[in-house]
């Protein structure tokens, strides 16, 4: 089996994939990176490639993806409440203005 080949996965690890594969180019990261990121995860999580059979591999975790989670805001949380403030009334003012 040639290395990035996805033969391997169940339905689910590519759905799962394909939904972080989205929010990450949601987010501006290139198609390619996307990719890359969407399936490091479904491997950390889940172990990789599925195999039939009875009790066989490990039951997965959500780890990364809560913690992708977490780590989201925390450059906003570090500024002082009077800035994050002012941001959002400068961005309150731009939608209005465009109409938004």
């Amino acid at each position: 089996m040639p290395r990035g080949d996805k033969s391997s996965y169940t339905s689910k690890q590519k759905r799962k994939a394909e939904h972080i594969e989205d929010g990450y180019e949601k987010r501006g990261v290139g198609k390619k990176e996307s990719e890359r990121r969407a399936w490091a995860t479904v491997n950390k999580e889940s172990g990789g490639g599925k195999k039939s059979g009875s009790g066989r591999g490990k039951k997965g975790t959500h780890v990364s993806s809560r913690r992708g989670g977490q780590i989201g805001g925390k450059a906003a949380a570090s500024r002082p409440a009077a800035a994050r403030s002012a941001s959002a009334r400068k961005a309150a003012a731009t939608r209005k203005r465009r109409g938004h």
